[in-house]
């Protein structure tokens, strides 16, 4: 007799910062029978402080420490986790900490190989503290750049999803003069290419996609600026025109968002930081998600920080992490696996 199959995607779930809101979001996750419906959730983390967390929620949910992924049953109820065992009982919620920063790192670290390992699917990862990892000793702006190290990635892209808005970005976390200056033409097409690459494994044949100016009004031909959009980045809509992709810009950033959101286009590249993660948190906050498109791994994210002030209190929303596993199921190859 043929052993039972299961296509339902496995996804490494990382705790992220213990301090913060992480073991509670993913706690009440795991609590919601549509998440089973749709993965196998696995998370790399801590069980004794999913099981504090669990406790402050009241949701009765089992954790069940493990190894390795072989024994996860993933079945709701219980909650499988990949025990690094690194928090110690108690651990304060809500304050800074070097060891949740190192374990914010150790997680992602883990997760990372099981699925470069072909036990796990996709990674999504619950919010950590920069500056708890850099207090540990891990200089990275933030999970986008840590996981290109630990994958010898030599580039990536932020990609941020919202209700009705998908924004790719050319430059993150760097100030804006030297975002400025790191723009140029190779840069905005890869980024560019990354973005068509990505919708179009979603399931979008043809994506639209609206490319931003640095400048007010894009520059108003010549008018603002010193020539920056005819220097970085007509060229890269040029070349990216020439492979048959629809693709207008640069455009000014004031209108193109609303323009997208109502639907004129499918994906907007934002030129930094600020530019594209405003709009997007004002269209869906709770419910965004960010992407790392590049990576040799799917990697989604909730799009929003660790919460310290009301973490430990049990009223955090998940409904951000719920959308980033979607987004990773969507997005990650399909495999047949023997059931559990």
């Amino acid at each position: 007799m043929t052993a039972a199959r299961d296509s339902r995607s496995i996804v490494a779930i990382t705790m992220g910062d213990a301090s913060g809101i992480g073991p509670e979001i993913i706690m009440k996750a795991l609590a919601r029978e549509d998440v089973y419906a749709i993965c196998r959730p696995l998370v790399v983390g801590d069980a004794g402080r999913l099981r504090e967390a669990g406790a402050i929620l009241g949701s009765g949910l089992a954790v069940a420490a493990l190894a390795e992924p072989a024994g996860a049953r993933y079945a709701r109820g219980t909650v499988d986790c990949i025990d690094l065992g690194l928090i110690p009982a108690g651990h304060p919620f809500g304050t800074l900490s070097p060891l949740s920063g190192e374990g914010a790192y150790r997680y992602i670290e883990r997760a990372t190989r099981l699925v470069e390992a072909g036990e796990a699917d996709a990674i999504c990862t619950a919010p950590l503290s920069k500056e708890a990892l850099h207090a540990a000793g891990h200089k990275y702006p933030g999970h986008t750049e840590l996981l290109a190290q630990l994958t010898g990635t030599p580039e990536v892209s932020m990609m941020l999803v919202a209700p009705k808005l998908r924004v790719i970005h050319v430059t993150t976390h760097i100030g804006l003069i030297d975002a400025i200056r790191k723009i140029e033409p190779g840069l905005v097409e890869r980024t560019i290419a990354r973005g068509h690459a990505t919708l179009v494994t979603s399931g979008i044949a043809e994506p639209r996609i609206g490319v931003c100016g640095i400048n007010p009004h894009a520059g108003e031909n010549g008018l603002f600026g010193h020539g920056e959009e005819e220097e970085k980045i007509i060229p890269a809509v040029q070349a990216c025109r020439a492979r048959g992709w629809k693709v207008d810009g640069p455009l000014p950033a004031d209108t193109l968002f609303f323009r997208a959101a109502r639907g004129d286009f499918d994906l907007v590249v934002a030129m930094y930081h600020d530019q594209g993660h405003g709009p997007v948190k004002v269209m869906g906050l709770e419910a965004g998600v960010n992407i790392t498109v590049g990576l040799p791994v799917i990697r989604t994210s909730v799009d929003h920080g660790t919460a310290f002030d009301i973490a430990g209190k049990g009223i955090a929303d998940e409904g951000s992490l719920v959308e980033a596993l979607r987004q990773a199921v969507d997005l990650a190859p399909r495999r047949l696996r023997p059931a559990a």
